[in-house]
């Protein structure tokens, strides 16, 4: 198969998957109603009024059917890791599920996050060598901590894309932007299934933001926040953690910044103050932005900026284009810095 039909392959997930999230997401709201899945306002909430919180279904849907349709249109197909993305996959999903629908507590959930990855890790999705960077390309093999290893990264990346879920549109659009980042460096890579797998990904979150973009009138809830997130964790296992010579921990990690950085932030500042690390608030990024007088929208595309350009940087860092990643940083930075400074003028000007 040469590369002008993968192409073809790719553009056909992304339209169908795109095209069954964006007509599953109706029925997606009635089941909401139906089982009493409904996002009631409460303090630290940005909408006013009860909107239902199962638009997960339609992500769900429109991945995983297009998923089990075109793999098979690959010349090469790891069944074992097939099965394995369909159990690990669905075992998210249905937690996602029945926490929107019964709010479980967060230690059962816990432990069902670990046992999903650890299936997606024994069915032979795993990080079984790393290359460090600034160190060469030589691959540091890990042995038995392989699998250890995995689950960790999946589990993070899945309660971190959870913890940015706070603003209409965020957490897929954010997810579209680090699955197209994830894809393209899949194809860099020579790795086709994880292309396959990142562009089916990025439809069906496109398919339902036109219903969750602000003013939202569905939330993806647990059932899609948290499944995109175990989803983006075993792509970025499959597609680069597996140790290519350049590709590093370091790449998916400014891939996947926002959702890590955010969630990293959130763990050291509810440390200090001495509340649990999993309690929430309203100090993530998002919220910040609209406390500081940034409309939903506003900030919603301005965290997909910086989304994007970590993704750039990450894609240039692969190309080993150092100086086009540093130049990324450097307007990050600054970029940043007027934000921060336009921020706190807003305060003083508040204050007086």
């Amino acid at each position: 198969m040469g590369n002008i039909d993968y192409a073809i392959l790719y553009v056909i997930a992304f339209v169908l998957a795109f095209l069954i999230a964006f007509f599953v997401t109706p029925l997606a709201k009635k089941i909401a109603f139906k089982v009493g899945a409904i996002a009631k306002p409460r303090k630290r909430d940005m909408h006013t009024k009860p909107i239902p919180r199962m638009g997960g279904i339609a992500i769900f849907a429109g991945f995983m059917i297009t998923f089990l349709a075109v793999i098979w249109y690959l010349p090469i197909v790891n069944l074992k890791q097939v099965i394995g993305i369909f159990l690990g996959c669905t075992t998210i999903f249905l937690l996602g599920f029945f926490d929107d629908i019964y709010e479980l507590p967060a230690k059962p959930k816990f432990l069902i996050q670990i046992l999903a990855a650890t299936i997606v890790a024994l069915f032979g999705i795993r990080i079984d060598f790393i290359t460090i960077p600034f160190l060469g390309t030589s691959e540091q093999y890990i042995h038995f901590l392989s699998i250890p290893a995995t689950v960790i990264w999946i589990v993070a990346i899945t309660n971190a894309v959870n913890l940015i879920d706070g603003l209409d549109g965020l957490a897929a659009g954010v997810s579209s932007i680090a699955s197209l980042c994830l894809m393209v460096l899949s194809i860099y890579a020579g790795y086709p299934p994880g292309a396959l797998l990142t562009i089916t990904l990025a439809g069906a979150c496109m398919g339902f933001l036109p219903y969750n973009f602000n003013p939202a009138s569905i939330f993806m809830g647990d059932t899609g926040s948290t499944f995109l997130g175990f989803t983006l964790g075993i792509t970025s296992v499959m597609g680069l953690l597996k140790g290519y010579t350049v590709a590093t921990i370091f790449i998916a990690v400014l891939v996947l910044g926002l959702p890590i950085f955010d969630t990293s932030f959130a763990i050291i500042r509810r440390f200090l103050a001495g509340k649990p690390i999993m309690s929430p608030d309203r100090g993530h990024l998002h919220h910040r932005l609209v406390d500081h007088g940034y409309s939903q929208k506003q900030a919603v595309v301005t965290l997909y900026g910086i989304s994007g350009i970590l993704g750039l940087s990450a894609i240039a860092f692969f190309n080993r284009n150092f100086k086009f990643a540093l130049l990324v940083f450097v307007m990050m930075g600054l970029l940043l810095f007027f934000t921060a400074k336009t921020m706190s003028s807003h305060d003083n000007d508040e204050h007086h």
